[in-house]
């Protein structure tokens, strides 16, 4: 009696009482589109479960799609057999012995169909009883079992699984409305993108890009790192400012001391204009406090307040290790040290000011163009929309 089919679990949308359907609508379509490269696997949603039907196509591919999809606490191979004890008991056996290297189980049942004869209790102990007599090599362990034998009775069929493969946990992709990610191409940004996809936003993202001072392959770079984010997120539309006049401007009118802080404040007033265009509620930025000079509470309220959209920074708490472990994790790490500047490291200064005033960074802009560079900057960028499973030569750029 083989698998056939996969158990979902979700947890936080259990929290979200009169709005917790639109959540399980949100996330049983976004399943859908992560499977649809799977013909003929079907997806539907039942009690507080979700259920793939395989079909016949391989499990294991489907599960390593599962666990890139935000909602899921967890997900089991699973049985799907009649609500009889029988049936139940013989698909718990099979599963026992189908587990290499197990010497202790235990059973939790959970009988959601109230109409089924046999309590939850008792059946733990006619299911676990046929297995302990059929399976002498084994034992019971309710506190650390090597194997969890999970009955769930729900109306006509039953289900029977082992133990639980975690899943990412958060909330189901666009529950949660749209962002701005803006993406250098470094490390931080790109985790920034997927913390922020794992709290159910729509990312989109922008790039500063100030050719020739920064490469092709610079930019090629980030193109690179947005589409691994599709995984997680689907579709992200990326935009593509054109930097190179702006930071000219700036070198040649600024501070050297003030460059970064002023270049800091254009880029967020491009990015909450470009964010209003697209609808989009807040700006998500990978800075981590302390880590730079531009990332000190002072640059921080300094470049904050030339925008009024919230600004997000998901890793303000984390320290580089505990960043580059998930950009590790998530696949992102090896195209961020590739050795392509972007603009910020190309024009850092030898000392930048820490401490940013305010008003001096504000006397420093007064001498460039602010609204003509600005204008010129978001009317001249770059759109690419992204897919899942793109190739380059299958991108669409506007």
């Amino acid at each position: 009696m083989k698998s056939n089919l996969i158990l979902l679990r979700y947890g936080e949308l259990a929290l979200k009482g009169k709005n917790k359907s639109e959540f399980e609508d949100r996330l049983v379509q976004n399943i859908r589109q992560k499977l649809s490269g799977f013909p003929g696997v079907a997806v539907s949603k039942a009690h507080g479960r979700i259920f793939v039907e395989l079909n016949d196509q391989e499990m294991d591919p489907i599960i390593r799609e599962l666990s890139e999809v935000f909602g899921l606490v967890g997900f089991s191979p699973a049985i799907r057999i009649r609500s009889e004890l029988g049936e139940i008991q013989k698909a718990a056996l099979e599963l026992v012995e189908q587990s290499s290297g197990i010497r202790t189980f235990k059973v939790i049942s959970k009988r959601a169909d109230k109409k089924f004869p046999i309590g939850s209790q008792e059946l733990n102990h006619r299911v676990g009883g046929y297995i302990l007599s059929r399976c002498p090599k084994v034992k019971v362990d309710v506190h650390h079992p090597d194997l969890s034998v999970h009955v769930e009775v729900r109306g006509t069929y039953s289900y029977v699984y082992g133990n639980d493969i975690p899943g990412p946990g958060g909330l189901p992709v666009g529950s949660s409305g749209r962002v701005m990610l803006l993406l250098s191409g470094g490390i931080d940004s790109p985790v920034a993108g997927y913390m922020a996809l794992k709290r159910g936003v729509e990312l989109q993202a922008i790039h500063f890009h100030s050719y020739p001072f920064t490469s092709e392959r610079a930019k090629q770079k980030v193109i690179d790192l947005a589409q691994i984010l599709t995984r997680f997120g689907g579709r992200i539309r990326l935009y593509v400012v054109p930097f190179t006049e702006i930071q000219t401007e700036i070198n040649k009118h600024c501070y050297e001391s003030y460059s970064i802080t002023v270049m800091r404040r254009m880029m967020f007033r491009i990015s909450e204009e470009l964010a209003k265009r697209n609808q989009a509620l807040a700006l998500v930025t990978g800075e981590s406090l302390g880590q730079v000079a531009s990332q000190t509470l002072e640059s921080m309220n300094a470049i904050n307040e030339v925008v009024r959209i919230p600004v997000l920074r998901p890793l303000i708490g984390m320290d580089k290790h505990e960043i580059m472990t998930v950009a590790k994790k998530i696949g992102t790490y090896e195209t961020s040290i590739l050795p392509y500047e972007d603009c910020c490291t190309v024009f850092l200064p030898k000392a930048p000011k820490t401490k940013p005033d305010r008003e001096v960074a504000a006397k420093q802009e007064a001498r460039l163009e602010l609204e003509r560079l600005i204008q010129e900057a978001v009317e001249g960028t770059e759109v690419i929309d992204l897919e899942p499973g793109q190739k380059e030569d299958e991108f669409s750029y506007f």
